[in-house]
């Protein structure tokens, strides 16, 4: 394999074409995240008239993937430490592609929703493994930027899923027997790429280490453009040996009582402003309220704000930092969720709205859509950090499953169920601001143990 050197740190690590390949390749499954995630918003008119849908049954549907996405979440580390983590790729890799051919050919309400609960399970999956190969085989210097891909990715999935719902209406399909099935089977093309992309990058050197395959994992080393080979490995024996030691500590007691605090506060905010509401169910939305700017490209401008504002976050994060995102980002949400609330109420200004909802979108992936994962991972100390991640992500997936199911049931209401979302939601970034502000601490440059120790002095935590 050609492994040129792009460039060069002369103490640690160089950036080798295999890395960059790697790091590009499993963020893919971001990509393909983000695409599941959004696609469903072109698809629930059609589908709800098909199928004969009530309210429920449509939330259902939408609520199956995410129930999935909790079971990938809560499974997918075992396979990930017994076949690697690039095999298991491969796996969610084929999971979304059976899901996207199995939507499209749905032939009623329950093959659509097992379909799509199958789609879930890999949203999960490559939550988990996507972000844990590259942070496995990337040099610790330079880790976290390429981390930040696969977060990137999945905001980069949404847009593309919107830009292909928006270009494949353009084809003017039928819209009822043919439209939405080719708007599901798009993703079969990013399932198949991801799927074959992934037998050319090397398998991780820290799951090679841990099934004893020492000469391999240095060979992925070298190949990733480690330096300073035996030293690393050194390193990653004795993690996983502090690892296994750790394993059984419960992380319910009352000595992590304030780092339980911030993670599920941070993660059930985060779905509170129901922002996975809106995603799932935008055509449906912006078609109720009858704004005419952009036309069928109207989600295309909310997905364009995401991408936007989660690239900026991404560069300033360690400069600004967590508090102080989320500070900014409650306000920056809860304004234009107010602005919503008022023209889903009065159906006045309604060519405002795409703008206003893009505006949310921009200030809620700026700050809190950021920093929620990296939160998680900084206030959880080290003997149950990987239990209180979990914990998180099913705090966040648990609540975006409810806000997909109760969605369409609370705006079929009469005359104010559209604004109710959004007043919620307002609400709820005003509440955001004076918890983060009166009982969040800030994390930003702070290192791992000597956060752990400021968290332990709190008088919200036991000892």
């Amino acid at each position: 394999m050609n492994n040129s050197i792009m460039s060069t740190n002369k103490k640690n690590y160089r950036v080798t074409t295999t890395l960059i390949k790697a790091s590009i390749v499993a963020s893919l499954g971001g990509l393909l995240f983000g695409f599941d995630t959004a696609v469903i918003a072109g698809t629930t008119s059609a589908v709800k008239t098909i199928f004969q849908l009530s309210e429920w049954s449509m939330g259902f549907v939408v609520s199956s993937a995410l129930i999935g996405t909790i079971l990938g979440t809560i499974i997918a580390s075992k396979p990930g430490d017994i076949w690697g983590r690039r095999e298991s790729l491969k796996v969610l890799g084929a999971l979304f592609f059976i899901s996207a051919l199995g939507c499209a050919l749905a032939w009623d309400f329950w093959s659509l929703t097992v379909f799509r609960l199958i789609g879930g399970i890999g949203v999960g999956g490559a939550s988990v493994l996507g972000p844990m190969y590259i942070a496995e085989v990337s040099p610790a210097q330079i880790r976290g930027r390429l981390v930040i891909l696969f977060q990137f990715n999945v905001c980069f999935g949404i847009l593309v899923a919107y830009f292909s719902n928006a270009l494949i209406e353009t084809m003017h399909f039928d819209i009822l027997k043919l439209q939405w099935r080719v708007m599901f089977a798009a993703e079969c093309i990013p399932a198949l790429l991801f799927i074959t992309m992934l037998f050319f990058i090397p398998k991780s050197p820290r799951w090679l280490a841990s099934i004893h395959r020492i000469k391999e994992a240095k060979n992925v080393l070298a190949q990733v453009g480690e330096l300073r080979i035996e030293e690393e490995m050194a390193e990653i024996i004795e993690s996983l040996k502090s690892t296994s030691k750790h394993i059984k500590e419960k992380l319910f007691q009352r000595k992590y009582f304030y780092p339980i605090f911030l993670g599920v506060t941070v993660a059930a905010f985060n779905q509170l402003s129901f922002v996975n509401g809106y995603l799932y169910y935008l055509n449906d939305t912006l078609n109720e309220i009858g704004a005419t700017f952009g036309g069928k490209f109207q989600p295309v401008i909310i997905g364009v704000a995401n991408v936007i504002a989660v690239t900026i976050a991404l560069l300033t994060i360690d400069k600004i930092g967590r508090k102080m995102l989320l500070l900014i980002g409650s306000w920056g949400s809860a304004i234009p969720l107010g602005v919503c609330a008022y023209i889903a109420w009065t159906r006045e200004f309604t060519e405002l709205f795409p703008w206003a909802v893009a505006a949310f979108i921009l200030f809620f992936s700026f700050s809190q859509g950021a920093v929620i994962w990296v939160y998680i991972s900084e206030v959880f100390p080290n003997k149950v950090r990987s239990k209180g991640q979990s914990l998180g992500s099913f705090t966040h997936w648990g609540l975006a499953a409810v806000a997909a199911q109760v969605y369409p049931v609370i705006v079929s209401i009469p005359k104010i169920g559209l604004s109710i979302p959004f007043v919620f939601g307002g609400v709820m970034m005003i509440l955001q601001f004076f918890i983060v502000w009166f009982f969040f601490v800030e994390t930003k440059g702070v290192p791992l143990e000597h956060l752990e120790m400021r968290l332990e002095n709190r008088n919200l935590i036991g000892k």
